[in-house]
């Protein structure tokens, strides 16, 4: 996958924890829209980009986090719980 295109975006919240997540393309879709700006306000559900065909998106939640999902769940973009902070 390090050969795919990606797209990186690095999030701040409002108490100065850093999220990070990577948008990567398949072989095929090998297309990545993302609609972020440096210095852009984002709200809990907006969608910021797409990746064209899908493929995966890698969500990095700081040390402190408490993860709300395991291995096989099914979780849907904008309205899963995947972790929060304590």
């Amino acid at each position: 996958s390090l050969q795919n295109e990606h797209n990186a975006v690095y999030l701040q919240t409002p108490d100065n924890k850093t999220i990070c997540v990577v948008q990567v393309a398949g072989l095929i879709a090998r297309r990545i829209i993302c609609y972020v700006q440096p210095e852009m306000d984002l709200t809990k559900g907006q969608r910021y980009g797409l990746i064209c065909f899908g493929s995966r998106l890698d969500v990095y939640l700081p040390d402190d986090a408490e993860i709300t999902v395991a291995v096989g769940d099914k979780v849907k973009a904008g309205t899963s719980l995947i972790g929060q902070f304590g």
